[in-house]
This record gives C-alpha cells, structure tokens and sequence, in this order.
C-alpha cells in the first residue's frame, strides 16, 4: 500500500482528490465501476457524474469539479475521442494542469497510446470523425491536449497483469501523489517539515502492521503542534481517528475519584469509541469492547499529552485489538510511560538549532523570518534566552511584536529573572507530576547543580536521597533534565522555574531551601539573617560590588549543606571580605568551594568529616585545620593558586580521596611525615618515604600534578622521578609535570600506571629519555610540549587519540605513529629539527587535525596512501566537481594540515596530494588553477555535469588571508566559515552543512 505524502501544497482547497474523465459505453459498468470502489476503499474522494445527464446546462458544474480536484484521471478508451464533451474536459484538465499544478495521470485502457498521442489508427479515425464541422482552432487545441498528455508517463492495460492488477496500481499511484495541503494554523511552526519526514519514516505508512509510535520530549517543545500537524495530514487516510488531549480524559476523571476504577475504564472506553465511530452513545459493558469494534477497522488515534498508564491501557491496550494499517501515537514528557506500555518505536523532539529558533521568534515578532533591521542583536538576545524553547519563542515574540527598540532593550533584564505567566503554566505542569523527591531533586539541580558532572551530582546527593538514581532516571525520562557527555543540562527556562519555586517559599530569603540571587544572599550574610530552612548558598561574585560577611552569617545555618563562591573571569576580584572575629562554617557541609577565600585558615571550630568536595582555589590560606580528622567522605582537595600555602594538613585518614590539586607557583610547603600520598609541590621540607601499599589499600588518587619543582639537596646521579616512582597509585589516571629541571629521564616504573589515561610532560626542558618496551594501555593523550631536548618518542601505547609535540628537538616522525589507529590530533609546531614528514593518513582512519606551524626546516611531507591530483588527471582540481570512481567519497580522510611559517616547504608538491580536506599554507597569491575568484564575501559558479549524486560534489576553495601588521592585544586568529548552497535548474535551493576553519593571523596564510 503506498503512503500518504507529508508534504505541503501552496494549491487552492482542492474539493475532490480525483476527478475521472472517461468515455461511459466502453468502460463504465466493468473497469470504471471497480476503480471507483477501489478509490472509496482507499479513502480517495472522486468527483461522480454518473447520474447526470450530460448537457449544455451542467458543464458549468463539470468545470468546477475539475478545478476543485486535485488529480485527474483520463482513462482513454477506444471511444473517447468520440465525444466532444470528453476532449472538452481534457482541455480543461490541461489547462488546469498549466495554471493550478494539477496533477494528470493518462490511462491507456485497452488503447495503444501512439494512437493518442499522434492521433492515428482506429482511435484517430474516430477523432477526426469527430472534428467533422469543426474549425481549425478547435481541432488544434484538441490535438495538442492528446499529444501533450500522451506523452505524460501513465499507465497502459497491456503492461498490467489483468485489470484488478492495473486499478490497484493506478489508485496507489493515486494514494503517493496526493499532498495534503497543511492547515494554516501551523504556518508560524518553522520546522515542521522535517518533523513531518522524520515521523514518516517512524510510521511507516506502507506497512500493513498495526504500529504504535511515541512522540517524547519537554514541556513546550512542540510536540502537540507537530501531532496535530501530522494528525490533520494523515486524518483521510482512515476509516476511523480520533485525536484525545488531556480534557478529554479529565472528564472520565472528574467523574471517578479512583484512578484504576473499572467504571472509569468503562466511562473512558464509551466516550472513545462514540467519538472515534461518529455516535453520539455507545454503551459498553466489559472492557474488550473496544477491540470487537475496531479489530477490523483501520483507525488512526492521537493521544496527547498523557501521563497515565491506566489510561493507555484501556484505550490502546494492544496492537491486535486494531485492524490492520491503523496507526496509534502517544504523545508524552514521560519515556518510561511509552517503554512501559511496549512502545520502542519513539521520536524525540529535540531543541531546535540557533538559526531555527531564530526564525521561530522572528515569526512571531515579526511576521517573518528574519528581525527587523536594528534589531539583530536584540532578536538574538531574546532568543537565546528562551533556550530555543519553541513555547518561549512564541511567547516572548508574540509579548514583543510591534514593540519599539527601546521597550525590547528594557524587557531584557526582566526576561532574565523571571518567567512569563504562559510558560510557567506548562513547564509547571511537568514538575507538578512528580513525586515529591523527585521535585526536591529537581530543585537542587535547577538552583546549584546545572552543568555538573552527573558523577560529582551522585557523590554530593545520594544520602540526601532514598534513591538518587532512580529520581534522576525520573528527570531525564521527563525530559527535565538531558545528560551530554555526563554532564547535565537543564534548560533555561526550567531552571528558571525551579528558582521562582524556591522563592515561593518565602518572602525572607533566610527561609528558603536554595539562595541564588546575588542581592538576596548579600542580604542574609551581611544580616545574619539564615535559618535552619537554608541548605544551598551559590554566590557569583561577578554580579556583586564589596560586601563584608557578618560574623554570625552561618551560625543559623545549621543545614547548611552546599557552600559556593565563585567567579566567571580570570583575574579575581577580591569582593568578598570576612571580619577577624569570623569563627564559624556550618558542621553539615558537603560542598564548599569558595574561590579567593580571604583568611589564613579555615574557623578553628570547623568540623570538615562530611566534607565530599574543598575547592579553596586563589585563596589566602596559609593552612586548612589542624590535627586529623576522619574524612573518609573527601573526594577532592583543590587548593591551585593558593600560593601562601605553607602546610598541607594531615590527609592519610582521606582514604577516599580521588583527587588533590596543590600546584602552581608555591613557596614553601610542609606535609606531615604521616601523609601516605607524595605530592609534587615547589620546593618540599620533608620527602615522605615510598607509599607503603599494604596500608592504602583504600586510597585511589587518579590525579597528580607537579608544576615548577626544584629538587633540591637529593643524591647526585639520582633522577628527581627515580625517588617518588614507586610512590605514584597505580589507580592514577592523570599525571601532569611542568618546569620540572634536572629530569634527564623518566623511570621505568612507569610502566605500572595501567589506569593512566592522560600524561602531560611539559617545559621539563632537561627530558631526553622515555621509558621503552612499556604499553601504557589506557593512555589516549600525550603531551610533551617544551621538552626541548627530547629527540625521539618510543611505542609506548596503542590507545593514543592526541600527540602534542610542539617544541621539541624531534627529526622524524616515528614509523610507529601508523599504528595509532585512534588518532585523531598530531601537533608538532615549532620542531625546529624536523626536515621531512613521512605520514600514512591512509591507515589513520579517525585523523582530524595536523599542524607542522613553523617548523622552519621542514622541506618536504609525503601524506601518502592516496594518488596526487595530478595522477587523477584533475577530476578534483580547481572547481571541476567531477568524483573519481576510484576514490570513494567516503574513503577520502577528513583532515585538515597546516603548514604556516614552514618557508622551505615545497607547498605545490603539498597541494597536489589527496590527504587532506582542508589546508593551510604561507603564500601571498591564489595557485592559477583557482579559476573563478572574488574578493568579496561570495560567489557562484556552475557544476559540472556528473552522474554522481550531489552528496559526492566536492570542489577545493582557495582564500587568501592578509594582515598589514600585527593584532592588537587577545586578538588570536581570523575565523572563515565557507557556506555551500546548491540551486537546481528548477530554481529550488539545498543547504550543505558549513566548515567552520581557523586562520593564522600573524602572517600572509593561503587557505585550502
């Protein structure tokens, strides 16, 4: 069975979808009768005339019916030509196949189509028969309206196999050319088109299986308006639909108190089938009603907006119960609703693009897609803070349309800190279907924890929680949350929500579960205003000017579990001041982070064992507390930039600690013979003896920094690394050395560091030697930058993604380099030895990035694995877009190379290799075979004629970048985007993704 096109029409309102014009004494009782039925069958209106008496005083209705359908079948039959009335309706067909784009489908019934077209044999005597006291105008109008539509692609009986196989044919042929022009309502949704093809594929229209589909995702980002849309396109093509929103199940609520009370099912089942079979009552008395009516029915059922269980069984209990090519689709917030009920098949709404948004606000504030001059920035601004949210484009465009400039500039801080009354109605809706942990859970992520680590969320949530895991599944299975890369993302607005809720708590923020607004918490802290309510403070100091924090400011705080003080900028701007007299942090902290902590330590009272996390970083502390303390719930230790730390304090009771940071630019540091975990600081007192295994079997440290370490009063000939190798945890997963001097070499017992995924060596500028004959399993980055006597680099794993050997004294690149398969960046700027570059990019297959910047000896690189550009003999040179057959597409490495400043390099040799999608080079003018060229911004040039597809067009851009003199200051580089658009002969444009490619700006750089 063929579909049901999803795509638009700008036609009129066709009446009809067919309008069949026939001659009746050949073909009426036998083949035009069974077409007709088969037509009905399928859902298709025609236009029927067969009780009409043909005549001069009912054309006029024969006209109108052709123009209101929108296909026409000419079924030609040996006689047609015998009627005047018939080739009168064929030029009126053609005609409005000229002016309306009415689609015209020829049928040769019995009838060798020549005969049509030329007018010739048995049908052409007929014709000319017919033409007899005709004039000359009118033979010739009827003749070119055979002849043209002969020569449209139809069907012809002799090529049928029997005429129950040409009807079914033709009526399915009839069923694909239908467009089903899209209600107007759904005009402003930009988009929806590829939400119409996505869900096409889902449905699966052509299957003859009952099948039923989910629609998922958050409140307000379209879902309804795409159901709606794709129910009003597909509504025809069933015998039954029916379309239930949230009312309609309401009112079966409303009248039954409990939620699994048969009756209700009963009630449901009874105003479902009435509406759905068009009866105003049905009664039903056992719930299998629904299935004996409908199981062998072709039905198509909506439900929208649905978060009951109960509900979906009774009315869509299961797929027998539907007749065969019927279509259900569930729309919900909930996933584990649509996976509970069997429903695998799911499309997710997802956020639309930025560029999509904009056009959706722009719709709405100005009825079109683009902003009004003068307002660009503001459009972009607005819609940003909607965070692409569909529901808040349409409102915040509809609130703003005909606005002026100046009313948009003063809404802006108001749309930041609160939410529109619309918007919060529905997200609202979502949050009040959840349990009350889930909402609490909810709360602390829209008011503390957005883009966090999920993991980190776990270790700071979890005993707060009867079960954090399953709440969180909860969030994200209502769409509130989403998790990319492990990080949690909610959106905009919902945080926005969560906020307000917060502060419905209460008029006094004191009394509040979450603090959040930078004015509100000056306030309490500067009042000592807090109470035991108050369990999270998160303070940007950016947003605040000087404040002093009252002495008092925690003591009412007692719950207070999650501290933060933080910055967005580099500098630290010291804004936040504590008295002298300050003496007290709560005792249930779990979280405190506090950057630029102003005192020398933490109050001499404080009790840190359920500290999970202490981020102190650019702080004043010279130490933290004194004695030890059992802190077997510390996960991290981040003290970086503290620089007037002198003492670490006693951590060998932190047996869970995963991370410690205590680097860059210390003095003077004592750590406590006790301490079991060897820290490389700048300058140590005491160097603590190896790690005694047997008593640390808990510990698990998978961070280790050293930053510019002098070893001092250490035993000549041994190497700095040689005293502390065995020290390092083998649960180690990040090792980072910096300025380290006098390391010649690094020591073998490296080797035992398996769980090692990133070691970063870098400016040790005395490293010549690493360890050979080891694999480092799970080391995927190495970076070695600044070892400037580091002349070669062993085999030291397989599982490496990046290579950074910037500044080194390497002559080549090691043959070995091949075999890493997961490669994917190779940085060797500045390798002042480097001369010649051997590279197979054929055999690293994830290759992206390569940069040979200034490595002023370079003369040569053989990118190998693929012919030159010169061998294919130019099918991809300049703008011939011709794709070889002997290089597929798909095979050519997606590479860029840059090769700035590597003046000896032969560049023309370079630019003839195949390995390579993008390049940059140092030139000052266009290679000629370049041979259309501007100078603005864009061009357009035509393809050359290809068998190939355009998915395999490829064509090389050449663009010349020059800089008179140097950048001004934080200035880096110039950013090129090279958009593709494609135009096709009938005028129809085709976006191509774009490349977003970075330019040097320090010198004249040639960009391929």
């Amino acid at each position: 069975m063929a579909s049901p096109s999803f795509s638009s029409s700008s036609s009129p309102n066709w009446r009809y979808d067919v309008f069949p014009s026939f001659r009746g004494e050949d073909i009426r009782k036998n083949f035009l009768s069974h077409f007709l039925k088969e037509l009905e069958r399928k859902m298709i209106s025609a236009f029927k005339d067969m009780e009409m008496e043909r005549s001069q005083s009912i054309w006029p209705e024969i006209v109108h019916a052709i123009r209101e359908s929108r296909i026409a079948v000419v079924l030609f039959s040996k006689n047609y030509a015998s009627s005047v009335w018939c080739l009168n309706e064929l030029l009126e067909i053609m005609r409005c196949r000229e002016e309306l784009g009415q689609i015209v489908i020829p049928v040769f019934y019995v009838l060798d189509p020549s005969q049509v077209r030329k007018q010739n044999g048995d049908f052409g005597k007929i014709f000319n028969k017919t033409c007899q006291n005709k004039t000359k105008q009118v033979k010739e109008q009827w003749q070119k309206a055979l002849t043209d539509v002969a020569n449209i692609l139809g069907f012809h009986s002799e090529n049928c196999a029997g005429e129950a196989k040409m009807i079914e044919e033709i009526t399915n042929d009839v069923l694909g050319k239908l467009k089903v022009t899209p209600s107007e309502d759904f005009g402003n949704f930009v988009g929806l088109k590829d939400h119409m093809k996505n869900m096409s594929s889902l449905l699966d229209l052509e299957s003859k299986e009952v099948k039923m589909v989910g629609i998922w995702g958050p409140s307000g980002i379209g879902k309804t308006t795409i159901a709606r849309a794709l129910y009003s396109r597909l509504l025809r093509h069933f015998q039954g639909r029916i379309f239930i929103d949230r009312s309609f199940i309401s009112k079966s609520k409303e009248i039954y108190s409990k939620a699994n009370d048969y009756n209700m099912k009963l009630h449901l089942q009874e105003q479902f089938l009435s509406k759905l079979l068009g009866k105003e009552s049905i009664q039903v008395d056992h719930l299998g009603a629904v299935r004996e009516r409908l199981k062998h029915r072709k039905v198509l059922i909506f439900i929208d907006d649905l978060d009951d269980k109960v509900v979906l069984d009774a009315l869509v209990g299961q797929n027998q119960w539907f007749g065969s090519w019927s279509r259900i689709i569930v729309v919900t917030t909930d996933k584990h609703l649509l996976k509970s009920h069997g429903i695998d098949c799911i499309y997710e709404v997802d956020f639309p693009s930025e560029k999509t948004a904009l056009e959706m606000l722009c719709r709405y504030a100005f009825n079109k897609n683009v902003p009004d001059e003068g307002f660009e920035k503001l459009a972009v601004e607005v819609a940003q803070l909607a965070g692409s949210l569909p529901l808040g484009l349409r409102v915040l465009g509809s609130y703003l349309r005909g606005r002026g400039k100046d009313h948009w500039i003063s809404s802006l801080p108001i749309l930041k800190d609160s939410l529109d009354v619309d918007i919060k109605h529905v997200l609202r809706f979502s949050y009040e279907g959840l349990s009350e942990e889930d909402q609490a859970l909810f709360r602390h992520i829209a008011c503390l924890f957005n883009l966090e680590k999920v993991d980190d969320i776990k270790l700071l949530l979890e005993d707060s929680f009867k079960s954090f895991e399953i709440g969180f599944a909860n969030l994200v299975a209502k769409s509130l949350v989403h998790v990319r890369l492990n990080i949690v993302e909610m959106h905009t607005l919902l945080q926005l929500l969560g906020k307000e809720i917060v502060r419905e708590q209460s008029r006094n923020p004191g009394k509040r579960e979450f603090i959040v607004n930078s004015e509100d918490i000056c306030d309490v802290l500067e009042d000592s205003d807090g109470t035991k309510r108050v369990l999270g403070i998160s303070l940007n100091i950016d947003e605040i000017g000087w404040f002093l924090i009252h002495e008092n400011a925690f003591k009412k705080m007692g719950n207070l579990r999650f501290l933060t003080i933080f910055t967005n900028k580099y500098m630290l701007d010291k804004k936040v001041h504590l008295p002298d007299s300050f003496d007290h942090l709560p005792p249930k902290l779990k979280l405190l982070c506090w950057e630029g902590y102003p005192m020398k330590s933490l109050p001499s009272n404080f009790c840190p064992e359920r500290l999970v996390k202490l981020k102190m970083k650019n702080s004043k502390l010279e130490k933290l507390w004194e004695g030890s303390w059992n802190l077997t719930c510390l996960k991290e230790v981040n003290l970086w930039g503290s620089e007037n730390l002198k003492e670490i304090p006693d951590l060998s009771r932190a047996t869970n600690l995963e991370k410690l940071y205590l680097c860059y630019r210390l003095s003077w540091v004592k750590i406590p013979s006790s301490m079991q975990i060897f820290n490389n600081l700048t300058k140590v007192e005491t160097l603590p003896t190896p790690i005694n295994h047997e008593t640390t079997k808990g510990l698990h440290v998978a961070e280790f920094c050293m930053d510019n370490l002098k070893f001092e009063k250490l035993v000549e000939g041994i190497q700095p690394l040689m005293c502390m190798g065995t020290m390092l945890p083998t649960s180690l997963k990040v090792l980072f050395l910096s300025d380290i001097s006098n390391m010649v070499e690094l020591p073998f017992s490296i080797q035992n560091l398996n769980n090692l995924t990133d070691m970063k060596i870098i400016r040790c500028m005395d490293l010549e030697i690493l360890p050979t004959g080891i694999n480092l399993v799970s080391l995927e980055r190495l970076n070695l930058n600044g070892c400037s006597r580091l002349k070669t680099f062993p085999d030291i794993s397989r599982n490496i993604s990046s290579l950074y050997l910037e500044e080194t004294a390497i002559e080549e690149v090691p043959p070995w380099t091949e075999n890493f398969s997961k490669l994917k960046y190779l940085l060797m700027q500045r390798c002042g030895k480097l001369e010649y570059v051997y590279l197979n990019v054929s055999k690293l297959k994830h290759l992206e990035l390569v940069n040979f910047s200034h490595c002023g000896e370079l003369t040569g690189a053989d990118l190998s694995g693929y012919p030159s550009g010169t061998a294919l003999e130019g099918e991809i040179i300049g703008t011939e877009l011709q794709a070889s057959s002997s290089i597929p597409d798909n095979n050519v490495p997606k590479v860029e190379f840059s090769f700035i400043n590597c003046f000896k390099l032969d560049e023309e040799d370079v630019l003839q290799q195949l390995s390579y999608e993008k390049l940059i080079l140092s030139g000052e003018e266009m290679p000629l075979y370049f041979t259309h060229r501007t100078t603005g911004t864009s061009m357009a040039f035509p393809l050359a004629q290809t068998p190939h597809s355009p998915p395999f067009f490829r064509f090389r851009v050449c663009a010349v970048a020059v800089f008179d003199s140097k950048p001004t200051s934080g200035t880096i580089g110039v950013f090129t985007k090279v958009n593709c658009q494609f135009k096709s002969r009938l005028g129809s444009y085709y976006e191509s993704p774009y490349q977003h490619d970075y330019f040097s700006v320090y010198q004249n750089v040639s960009y391929e």
